[in-house]
């Protein structure tokens, strides 16, 4: 979602590094981008465009280039700006909606929503206050000038007056025109980074900005703020309690994020799932004892013990993931789980006692309604757990315990080795919880050894049959509609590969479990709505054949996603594609690698972007 980078010090261009930090978080989905640059007469380089960040980029030809040294009005050598990519919520794309926003000698940026901007707007109106945007920042902008001009021009006090007067979820920095020396930031329930360097501070939503220029950061949490200056900075409360921050170093590097020869990121990512899975598993697996040790856990191994529900809550792809870990802690570790939309767990009066776990996954950490989620659950007592892509994101500090996945940055908005890797890591969880149950040596040693060898299966798998995957694409790419069904473990498998396309190939598909078919989506079955069958042998091999052979007797079309001692599958389908054996616990992580697959081919096949699909953004900021 939006993008927010700001820079202030003496080593660097503010320009040139606000650029490159938008072009890093493109990946998060926008629809338009702008930028504020002190100039060196004490005016501001006020630029915005519609679309992507080359737009912006061409509107600051090189003969306006900010030059890195400031003729007056600041310390001699200071570079200072802010810059932001928009994902619309209040306003349709445009540049009067696009960020920053100016008030007076006030630029802002800002991430969120404020709840209460029609009351303020009003008001401000009533005041003199005139506005260009239809969008809930720029009243913030005004916000924020009023009282700046009610406060000798002090503009630590003007954001806190401000902000204590708003309701609702933001990021925000904020400089000023007539006060060239400092920039502001503050941040409730949206995440903001700020990256300490030698004479420098990169301030951004997202590390991926400030990664090439240092690894030294600190995380801003809920209603604190920061005044950055060239040679320091300070966070306080928004009541102006100064706080003593903790660094934090950063674990991945620029170079990671790049392309690497890949086309898109998405099939870059897609072929990191050997390696994303294996650092999953590094240094926490004992497959020849059938132990697991995962020490993001050893603080709460007591409370864990005791443990008799989890509540698993997670939004799009992380829920999908979830969705198998109620499989795996009820077969393999025999506790009663229960998967919820983080969205609509918030606003259940869900009971949770002292036996109770809730386990929050996401990708980013940052996810809005998951955080949402995650605290509520913390105000009934329960015991809460994480697994957590991004080091350092909110829900990784506020759970009680939880596990990294250390897959590294996933850029294309369409997660693909973030969802194995967290399926992984469910696994692993079951097998661990599992172990202070009743689950048998001899269970666990088969499952660890099986998990142990998927990166393998999965890297020769990609390796032989991308082709292959790619030309059925190519022939199912012509439809508009599809269903994909699976029973048991790969029926979240089918409700990801659906959601997959839909997000890349804009196919309208719908997932089921397959026992759902006759009880409505069966009507919907002719020669026109293919669709996709999780059928590898397992404990519900024969059911899922049965639903084939109703699609067929129908007029449907079926590719089927099966392992090769499946043959009754492959004489009855359309089309097939043949994924390595397993245990079927561990064998979404095979079927998953060839729906990802599929959906990325058909998605060339219609034209379509691949990394940056319309309408969505990577990380889902506000509710």
């Amino acid at each position: 979602m939006c993008g927010i980078v700001g820079y202030i010090g003496k080593k660097r261009n503010a320009q040139e590094v606000l650029l490159r930090g938008l072009k890093a978080l493109e990946y998060r989905g926008y629809d338009s981008a702008g930028i504020a640059v002190l100039r060196d007469d004490d005016t501001v380089k006020y630029v915005r465009a519609v679309g992507v960040v080359a737009n912006l980029e061409r509107k600051l030809s090189d003969a306006e280039r900010v030059g890195a040294a400031r003729a007056s009005g600041a310390s001699a050598g200071m570079s200072i700006g802010i810059a932001h990519t928009r994902w619309a919520t209040h306003g349709k794309p445009s540049v009067a909606n696009a960020h920053p926003h100016k008030a007076g000698s006030i630029y802002l940026v800002h991430n969120g929503i404020i709840e209460n901007y029609q009351e303020l707007r009003t008001a401000l109106q009533e005041k003199g206050h005139k506005f260009l945007s239809s969008t809930d920042s720029e009243v913030l902008a005004h916000l924020i000038q009023a009282e700046y001009q009610e406060n000798k021009k002090c503009l630590q006090i003007a954001v806190r007056k401000a902000l204590a007067q708003v309701r609702g979820a933001y990021a925000i920095a904020v400089i000023a025109s007539d006060n060239p020396d400092v920039l502001i930031a503050a941040r409730m329930s949206s995440p903001l980074v700020l990256g300490i360097g030698d004479g420098e501070y990169i301030l951004a939503s997202d590390a991926a900005a400030i990664v090439p220029y240092t690894k030294r950061v600190i995380y801003l949490e809920d209603r604190e703020i920061v005044e950055i200056r060239t040679n320091s900075y300070r966070v306080a409360t928004l009541e102006d309690e100064k706080i003593h921050k903790k660094e934090h170093t950063l674990e991945w590097t620029a170079e990671e994020a790049k392309l690497d020869g890949y086309p898109h990121f998405m099939l870059k990512e897609i072929y990191e799932q050997p390696a994303s899975i294996t650092n999953a598993l590094r240094g926490r697996v004992n497959a020849r004892s059938g132990e697991v040790t995962l020490g993001g856990l050893s603080s709460v191994a007591k409370e864990l013990q005791d443990i008799k529900r989890i509540i698993i809550t997670s939004c799009g792809t992380s829920y999908n993931a979830g969705l198998i870990g109620e499989y795996l802690f009820e077969n393999v570790a025999e506790i009663a789980t229960e998967v919820e939309y983080s969205s609509e767990f918030r606003y259940r009066n869900s009971p949770i006692d002292a036996g109770t776990a809730v386990l929050v996954i996401s990708q980013s950490g940052e996810t809005a309604d998951s955080l949402a989620a995650l605290r509520a659950a913390k105000k009934k007592g329960a015991l809460t757990l994480g697994i957590v892509n991004a080091v350092g994101s909110s829900i990784s500090r506020e759970t009680s315990a939880g596990v990294y996945n250390h897959a590294g940055p996933e850029v294309s908005v369409a997660s693909t080795k973030a969802f194995t890797s967290q399926v992984s890591l469910l696994i692993l969880l079951a097998v661990f919880l599992g172990n202070q149950k009743k689950l048998k040596t001899v269970r666990a040693k088969a499952l660890l050894g099986a998990l142990e060898k998927v990166p393998r299966l999965i890297q020769k798998f990609l390796i032989d049959n991308e082709k292959s995957i790619k030309k059925i694409a190519y022939k199912y790419a012509k439809y508009d509609n599809m269903l994909y069904i699976g029973r048991k473990y790969q029926f979240p498998v089918a409700l990801e590969g659906a959601l997959k396309i839909k997000e890349i190939a804009y196919v309208h598909a719908q997932g089921y479990a397959a026992g759902e078919m006759k009880h409505g989506p069966i009507a919907l079955i002719d020669k026109n709505m293919p669709t996709l069958v999780l059928a590898p042998r397992d404990s519900v091999y024969e059911k899922t054949i049965g639903s084939i052979e109703e699609i067929k007797a129908r007029g449907g079309k079926v590719l089927a996603i099966t392992t090769a001692d499946a043959k009754e599958v492959m004489k009855i389908a359309d089309d097939y594609i043949i994924v390595p054996k397993a245990p079927e616990e561990i064998l979404p992580l095979l079927t998953t690698p060839a729906v990802q697959l599929f959906a990325y081919h058909a998605a060339l096949a219609r034209g379509h972007s691949v990394d940056r699909p319309r309408n969505l953004a990577k990380s889902v900021t506000v509710e």
